[in-house]
């Protein structure tokens, strides 16, 4: 390759570059927003907060667990219906 040939890859590989980081940037941007939703997650599949003796993620021990919660887009998550009733921003009995 010639100079004139460098310089033009080169011009073309920040060219792309550029378009690419552009074109990423939005969706990291628009992120949708979530909330903790308790009492939908089945067992062993919670995000946190499965109570007293737990860890943390993947402790519940059962199905629909009240105190454990899963992470849901914003606004979805009293609508979620479960067996054992919907899901709830605060820790349920069950």
């Amino acid at each position: 390759m010639n100079t004139k040939s460098i310089a033009n890859f080169a011009c073309l590989a920040l060219g792309a570059g550029i378009v690419a980081g552009l074109a990423v940037t939005p969706a990291v941007a628009q992120k949708a927003p979530t909330e903790k939703c308790y009492g939908v997650a089945k067992a062993g599949e919670n995000d946190c907060a499965a109570g007293p003796g737990t860890s943390c993620a993947g402790t519940s021990t059962r199905d629909y667990q009240g105190n454990a919660w899963k992470l849901v887009k914003k606004g979805a998550c009293e609508a979620i219906a479960t067996p054992k009733g919907k899901g709830s921003l605060a820790p349920v009995e069950r």
